[in-house]
């Protein structure tokens, strides 16, 4: 089985000669979705239900710009969000495809909101 970077490069291809000669980018070195889907298929096979399902976000996760990540990952910080910002980032994400990561945003803003946890 190859396994293919985000970039779409066998991994193979992804040596320490060829990122001296500076022949990588970036998503060269970044995991593919379809990587982690395997891998969460394997890891449910295996019983862990938990993993895989913690696998299958970040395959959700490919389809966001680093950018776009970190900003998630600052809104989920405790106090730096409202009940309605939690609610527009699962929408953004719903909006990439990522619906279990958006079902993680609203089970956290509704917690959150439970515990006084919003700004």
């Amino acid at each position: 089985m190859t396994t293919f970077s985000h970039s779409g490069r066998s991994v193979t291809d992804v040596t320490v000669e060829a990122a001296c000669n500076g022949e990588l980018v970036l998503d060269d070195i970044r995991i593919s979705r379809q990587t982690l889907l395997k891998q969460a298929e394997k890891a449910e096979r295996s019983g862990s239900a938990q993993l895989g399902l913690n696998l299958r976000r970040a395959a959700e996760m490919t389809a966001l710009s680093a950018e776009e990540m970190l900003a998630a990952y600052e809104a989920l910080r405790p106090g730096r969000s409202s009940f309605g910002e939690l609610e527009e980032l699962a929408g953004r994400l719903d909006g990439h495809d990522a619906p279990t990561c958006a079902a993680l945003v609203r089970e956290a803003a509704v917690v959150y909101r439970r515990r006084g946890l919003l700004r």
